[in-house]
């Protein structure tokens, strides 16, 4: 592929390499580093003129620096004359704060978006995002990436008794997801609807559908401290269900998430590797990973190739 340079930020040097074997390409140079001050360097190791470039960095680990490298990368490579730039995020960073849900409450994901067009970023490609609205933030392109697909794969090739499974969302605002993924298995969805008091902690939980004898299959976006998916298994057994399993785009894990995972009673929750998830996994055997490098690297070559990217809605590249 010629005119293409692909480069790593510091946040998931795995997931790169993943995308750059897939493409048959080589990562390109660039030191990322920090100065005695905190203040993040980066240096660029080769031309990029006249390059069509893109930058992988997920929204992960220490968010605030691994955001500030991207956009410094972005600019690096816009006055080093680049002639396109795009970020590549598999996580977006911020995209939980998309609306004023109380008063003086900021909107951090459009401000990030700002930030990204500012920086020089002629172009995003994401996945899965919080809220879909978050594409009308920008004035760039954005194309958002769906994990569905490759959850579907991953639901008929692992869990024997799919026919007879039950997808639930553990609330109300991932109903979307669910019903699409329902439809196309050709199964029943159920709800849960929860209510919060304050941030990251759940009040009380409300089941709407029948799981009993049933596989239960949740699936959302992403799984944060994990309190409402483990509330969310507790009552589908309570409920009658045969099996819990959860099935998550962003797994965050922060907190107290793996040791509540330990003491839920899942058979497995399975993740993709938008985020790094190899620590994780050795604190946690019941975490497994969907490898979604594959989606990210055929985006990155329709894209460059000026093709359509809308065939990776329903299909996972061979």
């Amino acid at each position: 592929m010629p005119n293409i340079v692909l480069f790593s930020g510091s946040s998931h040097h795995d997931l790169s390499q993943r995308v750059a074997d897939r493409l048959g390409l080589e990562l390109g140079k660039v030191v990322t580093k920090k100065f005695s001050n905190q203040e993040t360097s980066v240096e660029i190791g080769e031309s990029v003129r006249g390059e069509d470039v893109y930058i992988i960095q997920s929204g992960c680990g220490e968010i605030n620096d691994n955001l500030m490298e991207l956009l410094i990368m972005i600019n690096a490579c816009k006055i080093a004359s680049a002639s396109r730039v795009t970020a590549v995020i598999p996580c977006f960073p911020y995209a939980r704060q998309d609306k004023k849900d109380k008063s003086r409450a900021p909107i951090s994901a459009k401000l990030v978006a700002n930030m990204l067009s500012v920086a020089g970023a002629d172009h995003i490609i994401t996945m899965d995002l919080h809220a879909s609205q978050i594409q009308g933030f920008f004035d760039i392109p954005v194309d958002n990436l769906y994990a569905e697909p490759a959850v579907l794969q991953w639901i008929k090739e692992n869990i024997p008794e799919w026919r007879n499974c039950i997808i639930v969302s553990p609330d109300a605002g991932g109903a979307k997801r669910v019903t699409s993924i329902a439809d196309r298995l050709n199964v029943e969805f159920a709800l849960i609807h929860k209510e919060r008091k304050k941030a990251n902690e759940v009040d009380r939980m409300v089941l709407v559908g029948d799981v009993k004898d049933r596989v239960a299959i949740l699936v959302d976006d992403m799984a944060d401290t994990c309190g409402t998916i483990c509330h969310a298994a507790d009552k589908l057994l309570s409920a009658g269900a045969t099996k819990v399993y959860a099935i998550l785009t962003h797994g965050i894990f922060s907190g107290p998430a793996l040791s509540r995972i330990n003491n839920a009673s899942f058979e497995a929750v399975v993740v993709t590797n938008t985020i790094p998830q190899e620590e994780k996994m050795k604190h946690c055997p019941r975490i497994q990973f969907i490898d979604i490098s594959m989606i990210l690297a055929e985006a990155i070559r329709r894209t460059h190739n000026g093709e359509s990217v809308s065939y990776l809605f329903s299909h996972v590249p061979l």
